[in-house]
């Protein structure tokens, strides 16, 4: 664990690479709530997190684009087949979104897309259901993340 001394020398020897990548979060995530509009706060919620890991830890694994973009993918996918599961009561409720979110977990894991912020997609479409329209944009979203990052990579860095 670094001192506040440490984390202040490194602000002040990277300060640049911090107010940068975090001006590129925050335009990519302006892109994202203009295509996905606000009624999917919990959606654009789990991509605001992806902007974190792709643009604060570009060089972890859940920052590659295979993650990014394939954690995502898992998350519509289990998030669409608990959406359609009826649901009455709130016990019931509760159960169908933590198996979502379980079953994107598993999937990710298999797949080797570890992504955590995926998992908040699983459970968005969950609550929300899937549209042709949502699924474009959370696809579309990873992907602009996923370039972003691909293109930048020689101008940013872990910013921990």
């Amino acid at each position: 664990m670094k001192t506040p001394i440490e984390m202040l020398n490194e602000f002040k020897l990277h300060w640049r690479n911090y107010v940068y990548q975090s001006a590129l979060a925050a335009f990519a995530i302006f892109v994202v709530i203009i295509i996905l509009k606000m009624q999917n706060a919990v959606i654009i919620a789990s991509l605001g997190s992806s902007a974190f890991i792709v643009f604060a830890l570009p060089n972890a694994t859940t920052a590659r684009s295979r993650n990014v973009i394939g954690g995502h993918l898992m998350g519509i996918i289990a998030g669409s087949l608990f959406s359609v599961v009826p649901r009455s009561v709130l016990f019931i409720t509760a159960i169908v979104y933590a198996l979502a979110v379980g079953l994107s977990i598993l999937a990710m894991v298999i797949t080797d897309t570890e992504h955590p912020p995926a998992a908040g997609t699983a459970l968005g479409i969950a609550m929300h259901g899937s549209s042709p329209r949502i699924i474009v944009a959370i696809i579309t979203s990873a992907i602009v993340l996923a370039l972003v990052r691909h293109f930048f990579r020689r101008y940013i860095r872990d910013l921990q």
